[in-house]
């Protein structure tokens, strides 16, 4: 469960390390986001040479949380930190070329079948 100012961790290669939620997609009343929600954040550490700077307002997808993530049968997946990957505003394409920790598998459903195919490990 993320609100207004949460930091997450980026799981990509797209050069942004750590962001800070600055509001929650989905209405104008809308106060928390979970896994598998668009949030708009600033970027709060970066690589010094990457493409992506430390105060850039991105969108983001939230692919893990430490709170976890029931599933419709029943079992329960949890993580060990909080983690996003940026998403280009126009196309909803990923930023980054490679996922660096493992994706839940629902998100094949949910329309992001791109995000499955670069990671290595699918729970």
């Amino acid at each position: 469960m993320f609100q207004n100012e949460s930091r997450l961790s980026v799981a990509d290669n797209s050069g942004a390390k750590e962001l800070l939620i600055i509001r929650c997609l989905g209405g104008s009343n809308r106060q928390f986001s979970y896994v598998g929600d668009l949030v708009i954040a600033t970027v709060k550490k970066a690589d010094p040479n990457a493409n992506i700077k430390k105060g850039q307002i991105v969108t983001a997808l939230i692919i893990t949380s430490k709170k976890g993530f029931r599933r419709q049968n029943g079992n329960f997946v949890s993580f060990s930190k909080n983690y996003a990957v940026l998403i280009k505003k126009e196309d909803q394409q990923l930023v980054g070329t490679r996922i660096l920790v493992p994706i839940l598998r629902e998100f094949e459903g949910w329309g992001y079948k791109k995000l499955l195919s670069l990671t290595k490990e699918v729970i």
